[in-house]
């Protein structure tokens, strides 16, 4: 079996036809970092070559699915990142092409040849549902959490795949507010194909996955190349650019900029406590001051920028 450092892969031991990729970094809710978005297009190169397999289980270990980027890393440390320049003026072609490739890379799940199931379990929010939403299908447990926090600032989910997998409607409801919705809310929007109890989640995975391993695999992927065709016709990779472009400026615009000194300053905690409590994040004028403000109290105590 491959060996990786933020997940695993291997053939489930009930049907070999199946394989099983776990996100594995439980202790950051399994959290997303460099090495991940990479990692997850190996596994699907892997599990696209190996013959015997017919679908890919996708899972998280632990509590939960995936909870987004590691912002213990890129939103509340101090290093200079493609995706959060401290350097300026902001590069955003640099950010761009980060960015893009892990979009690229999530995207794997979307053109394996071979069909994707996510299994959801605690929750897959903010980048996490990025990786859920590439998946072709989506099994949650009834409490299970999905939805993308930062779209009340700080992000914008480059994938675009709410609008596809909703419908536009339901797409700007979440995308305007940055709230989450649970598998039963997912399941009658029709976002996820099914919501059951926590502990019915893998029976009805393995019912699922075992009910379409038995397909022969040229047809599995014809029906899926149809149906990608049709995402694709509506302009689903001009959607990713344009998303992909808008993420980078929303975490350097002064909006951005004052959610990461906040939560530089305050720790992420407090940062998101404020995002997702629902009172008004500053904007504009203010964030600048607020920004200039924190930078001062930052270069006072000897820390940069």
């Amino acid at each position: 079996m491959p060996d990786y450092s933020t997940l695993s892969i291997r053939p489930d031991e009930r049907n070999p036809r199946i394989a099983r990729l776990l996100l594995n970094r439980p202790e950051k809710l399994n959290a997303i970092n460099d090495a991940m978005p990479r990692e997850i297009r190996a596994a699907m190169e892997w599990a696209n070559a190996e013959p015997a397999i017919h679908v890919i289980v996708v899972e998280g270990a632990g509590k939960g699915f995936c909870g987004g980027y590691d912002l213990s890393l890129f939103g509340e440390g101090d290093i200079d990142h493609p995706c959060q320049q401290e350097r300026h003026p902001w590069d955003p072609m640099e950010d761009y092409a980060f960015m893009k490739r892990n979009t690229d890379d999530f995207m794997s799940l979307w053109r394996s040849a071979k069909p994707t199931i996510a299994q959801v379990q605690g929750a897959a929010v903010a980048g996490g549902s990025d990786i859920a939403l590439c998946c072709d299908l989506l099994v949650m447990a009834d409490d299970a959490r999905i939805g993308y926090m930062p779209t009340r600032v700080w992000g914008c989910p480059t994938t675009a795949m709410w609008t596809y997998r909703l419908g536009p409607v339901r797409a700007k409801q979440l995308m305007f507010t940055g709230d989450v919705i649970d598998g039963r809310t997912a399941a009658v929007w029709g976002l996820a194909n099914e919501a059951v109890p926590a502990d019915q989640l893998d029976a009805a995975v393995m019912k699922l996955a075992t009910r379409i391993a038995s397909v022969p695999r040229s047809h599995l992927a014809m029906h899926k190349l149809v149906v990608n065709q049709v995402m694709l016709a509506m302009g689903l990779e001009q959607s990713q650019q344009m998303a992909t472009v808008f993420d980078g400026i929303t975490r350097h615009n002064p909006e951005g900029l004052w959610f990461r000194r906040y939560a530089q300053e305050q720790g992420f905690k407090a940062a998101v406590q404020w995002r997702d409590g629902g009172e008004p994040i500053p904007e504009g004028d203010e964030a600048r001051a607020l920004v200039l403000e924190m930078e001062a109290r930052r270069k006072a105590q000897g820390q940069t920028p």
